[in-house]
């Protein structure tokens, strides 16, 4: 089975659908959170990092932005709205393409917004059609990154900058064997083959060595890791449940968020900035 077809598989089974529907309204990212906020402030935290990722891209109203696996197309809805970027989304899930565009009307955003079904490792636009492109926690579903990230280099324009909101691990080897088994199992069926290979330092390499440069990495795992805990309190008993019947598979987002959790000092939430 093809990646593309293992992300549209773990994104439409219904402990997927679900969740991201009930908790986050579809919206597939994590929050940022300042000192002492409560953690269940979740919209709040939401269009917080938003608005980190606006000040990341840099762009100024009008400018043109590929949204790199865009989902319902919320992060490009408050970039329009609130920016006055010109977003493009890309998706493999034509279901999201669906509910983006019709939030995109619903919100009077439509000529500021696009949202196309494709996959961004093969993107069917020209090159230097892009000021900016960014990804919000997409790349790890990549089968192949370099790929994706040549893509993204080809459509900005020379000076384009790329943002890249996404996570970072320690080397199994230096993992106790418990938590290395752990990752393994969860970006195998979380379908996450980039998480299982980025290594820290990892990305930031793959980044340079396609041609951008001024790259730079900003740890901010502790301004999400209130969200993350609370996932992890929401999901204990429904992956304690999976674990006693032997299907901790069918339950890998309550096991994400109460793994991760248990093992958040051997992984980072990173944002990657680098200029064409």
């Amino acid at each position: 089975m093809s990646n593309e077809l293992d992300v549209i598989k773990y994104y439409e089974q219904a402990g997927s659908r679900l969740g991201y529907r009930l908790f986050l309204r579809g919206t597939k990212h994590f929050g940022y959170y300042r000192h002492g906020e409560s953690a269940w402030a979740w919209p709040t935290a939401l269009r917080r990092m938003e608005d980190k990722l606006a000040d990341a891209l840099g762009q100024p109203p009008g400018a043109r932005v590929l949204d790199a696996g865009c989902g319902v197309g919320d992060v490009a809805g408050h970039l329009a709205r609130h920016f006055g970027l010109r977003v493009c989304g890309v998706d493999v899930l034509d279901r999201d393409i669906a509910v983006a565009r019709r939030r995109a009307r619903r919100r009077g955003l439509s000529d500021l917004l696009t949202f196309r079904p494709g996959n961004y490792t093969d993107l069917p636009f020209p090159a230097g059609s892009f000021d900016a492109v960014y990804t919000m926690e997409t790349l790890v579903h990549a089968a192949a990154a370099e790929t994706a990230l040549r893509e993204f280099h080809r459509v900005l324009r020379p000076g384009g900058r790329l943002v890249m909101f996404e996570y970072a691990r320690e080397p199994a080897a230096h993992m106790p064997p418990p938590a290395a088994e752990t990752f393994r199992q969860l970006n195998e069926w979380a379908a996450m083959p980039s998480f299982q290979r980025f290594d820290y330092g990892t990305l930031r390499r793959l980044v340079a060595d396609t041609g951008f440069s001024a790259v730079t990495v900003d740890d901010i795992s502790h301004h999400m890791w209130p969200m993350l805990r609370c996932f992890a309190a929401i999901g204990r008993v429904p992956y304690a449940a999976g674990r006693s019947m032997g299907r901790s598979a069918r339950m890998v987002n309550s096991m994400a968020a109460v793994e991760f959790w248990r093992y958040r000092a051997f992984w980072r939430y990173e944002i990657y900035g680098a200029v064409k």
